[in-house]
């Protein structure tokens, strides 16, 4: 890497407080309407295809990698990808992010990329809660109070479940296909066939035989699952096989299997947790100002935005994203995603 010279770091620090500036103009002229018309630049998805050298650290049960983008003392973003994606999923994001003077954390979930448990004493657990506490406990380690927190699939149940719980971390929500927050009780009840036909392979896991192909099968498996879910998305080989990479993890097999599983109370949670998943299983509502995307492609299960919106009480924003934009929205659709970020941080 080429070293940076004085002169350069001045006219970086000058350029990241003009663009703070810019955006801090742009907030107080709109005003009640928040930051909505400070445009981030448009970005053709797939402009980035990797992130600065990964970091890592211990937090909580964990060792965790991330990604980090933007200046050390921006206002933080955390982002969180879902299965079976990973960091990737924000790569054009996090540099649209990090333009506008944000702090941009993008962690590896457990069970996934160079994320690690430093004991192999503890249960490979997926429940939701575990997970949500895998975020406090990464922002406990790198001294982060409060932060924007943004995702889709997983990584929206998890900012949901901060926000819901820990409303003080929290400052403000982005979740992709809108009020994810599980109920086991809720699961016990069967769908119509439709709806059971989308979620196929949680049946599928929930057998061992299930569970020995995921297993030999992984690579091909979640490539299929990609194209299930964003029918209308050409993405390449070189794209998927980025990820990919991440389901080499030595428990993402079981992450990914435990959580299913959990949530049809086909296996158990930690006690510790017990408390917490009660509080959930409640349908909490959320009262920091958020937003909801969702595409016009989504190929995977998704309520109407009306059957959720009552579940958040703060200011409110739903947007549907037209263009044959699926499940993996933040990757398909960065620059629309980037700018929820900087919309709700302005509400």
């Amino acid at each position: 890497m080429q070293s940076i010279g004085h002169s350069e770091q001045i006219d970086d620090s000058r350029r990241r407080l003009l663009t703070r500036a810019a955006l801090a103009l742009a907030a107080g002229e709109l005003g009640a309407i928040g930051s909505a018309n400070a445009a981030l630049p448009a970005i053709k998805p797939g402009t980035n295809t990797s992130f600065a050298p990964l970091k890592q650290i211990d937090a909580g049960v964990l060792n965790v990698g991330y990604a980090e983008a933007g200046p050390a003392d921006g206002p933080p973003v955390i982002l969180l990808h879902g299965w079976p994606y990973d960091i990737h999923s924000f790569v054009d994001v996090a540099p649209l992010l990090a333009s506008a003077g944000y702090r941009v954390i993008v962690p590896y979930l457990r069970g996934y990329g160079t994320t690690r448990f430093l004991s192999a004493s503890t249960l490979r657990n997926g429940e939701q809660a575990a997970v949500a506490l895998d975020i406090i406990a990464l922002m406990d380690a790198l001294n982060i109070k409060r932060a924007v927190i943004g995702g889709f699939d997983w990584g929206a149940r998890t900012a949901a479940v901060i926000a819901a719980l820990w409303p003080d971390r929290c400052k403000a929500l982005v979740s992709v296909s809108g009020y994810l927050i599980g109920s086991r009780k809720a699961a016990k009840t069967p769908f119509p066939p439709a709806a059971e036909h989308a979620f196929w392979y949680q049946c599928y896991f929930a057998t061992d035989y299930g569970r020995a192909g995921y297993a030999k099968y992984t690579h091909d498996f979640n490539k299929m699952t990609w194209q299930l879910s964003s029918p209308k998305w050409n993405f390449d080989d070189a794209t998927f096989e980025r990820t990919a990479a991440s389901f080499d993890n030595p428990d993402n097999v079981d992450i990914v299997v435990h959580n299913y599983r959990w949530r049809l109370s086909l296996a158990e949670g930690e006690a510790k947790y017990e408390d917490l998943e009660q509080k959930l299983a409640e349908g909490p509502k959320i009262a920091v100002p958020t937003i909801t995307l969702e595409g016009d492609a989504n190929g995977a299960l998704h309520l109407d935005p009306s059957l959720y919106a009552g579940k958040f009480t703060g200011k409110y924003a739903n947007r549907i994203l037209t263009g044959g934009i699926g499940h993996n929205l933040p990757q398909e659709a960065p620059q629309a995603f980037a700018q929820a970020i900087v919309d709700v941080d302005g509400f």
